[in-house]
């Protein structure tokens, strides 16, 4: 199967396209507190010419309710990407598929049947333990985030073999700053890595 790559916290139509063309199964938009924070109703209408083969990932921590509802009515997200425990309180509709964070660290006594793994904050551009995360990785549909970006994700890959890998500060030439020749060089040295597997 092939590797799901996820292209995270965008909020420009060049970086969307530059994700799209390149190679992306999903896009991320952020709706929490972040540099990358968007809009519901920008989301919505920058992500309104998206493919129907690419993911439009809502991207979470601890939402309340109302935000997670405009979210939903305004964006119109197919995944929800938040913290494990806020999946607890959110009414998510069930033809929204949900990504639970899951940090490392964390106890992970039981594992949902597809979850991103990442460190303690999102956005910071630490990895996690990659050998740790392999051993997490074989025990379900893994989305590895943290850290991740155009040189190192080969590495990433041969050494955690997910599901799927999920880039955001990685691939920017300032915070918050989509840069597209990062995001093409992060794509291509992703699938170059996938067909050696």
């Amino acid at each position: 199967m092939s590797l799901m790559i996820k292209i995270c916290g965008l909020r420009d139509p060049r970086a969307l396209g530059a994700a799209i063309d390149a190679g992306a199964n999903a896009v991320g938009f952020v709706f929490a507190d972040s540099v990358r924070r968007i809009e519901p109703a920008e989301a919505a209408e920058l992500a309104a010419g998206l493919p129907a083969n690419i993911r439009r990932v809502a991207v979470m921590r601890h939402p309340g309710v109302e935000l997670w509802q405009s979210v939903l009515q305004l964006f119109r997200p197919q995944v929800l990407q938040t913290d494990a425990a806020d999946l607890d309180y959110l009414d998510v509709p069930k033809e929204i598929e949900t990504w639970p964070v899951l940090r490392e660290g964390a106890a992970l006594d039981s594992l949902p049947g597809r979850f991103v793994y990442e460190g303690g904050q999102s956005g910071s551009g630490r990895t996690v333990d990659w050998q740790r995360a392999a051993s997490v990785a074989r025990r379900g549909d893994m989305v590895l985030a943290g850290g991740l970006n155009p040189e190192n994700i080969a590495a990433a890959i041969r050494t955690v073999r997910p599901w799927g890998v999920d880039v955001s500060s990685g691939i920017e030439s300032a915070p918050g700053i989509k840069d597209v020749n990062r995001i093409r060089a992060f794509i291509a040295a992703a699938r170059a890595a996938e067909t050696e597997q």
